[in-house]
């Protein structure tokens, strides 16, 4: 008796096929900040709610990015997600080599200086309690301390390579 074909082909593990795979996950766009000598931010996709007590949630972060160098040593980062309306800020700061917080990016200091971005769909700012490596990032867990859920909007979201809104 002969094995029936298989319906989807496998591939090796790679980072091309993580890559792959993940393309095909839509998943909420968030901008995470942190207060160093200059501020450094970052468009993060992999932001998670991890427990609701104490509220903590966690975020990867590539080890060899700038913004890596200061979030391996803040107590505080700011978490915004971002509206559908805000895919050039998520493009802004997901690009290398440019001032990330220069006009037209709007922005105050908040809580233990952390920046804070305005006009967001929300905002927290987390004490970081965990640094885990993982691979080429860490993933860092941060205990919510403050933070607004009143922005108006829907969410931005990633699939594909692309920045979208949410059809209904």
């Amino acid at each position: 008796m002969t094995a029936p074909p298989e319906l989807h082909p496998r591939r090796p593990a790679s980072p091309e096929l993580l890559r792959s795979v993940f393309r095909r996950h839509a998943a909420g766009v968030a901008v995470i900040t942190a207060r160093g000598q200059v501020p450094v931010g970052f468009t993060a996709t992999s932001l998670a709610s991890v427990a609701a007590e104490p509220p903590l949630i966690s975020f990867g972060v590539g080890t060899a990015s700038f913004s890596w160098q200061v979030i391996a040593r803040t107590e505080h980062v700011g978490v915004h997600i971002l509206g559908e309306h805000q895919g050039d800020l998520a493009a802004r700061f997901a690009t290398r080599g440019v001032d990330r917080f220069a006009p037209p990016t709007r922005w105050r200091g908040g809580t233990e200086g952390v920046p804070v971005l305005d006009g967001v769909l929300a905002w927290m700012v987390g004490r970081v309690v965990s640094r885990i490596p993982a691979g080429d990032h860490h993933l860092v867990i941060a205990e919510v301390v403050e933070g607004d859920s009143t922005g108006p909007g829907r969410p931005l979201v990633h699939c594909q390579g692309r920045f979208g809104g949410l059809r209904d």
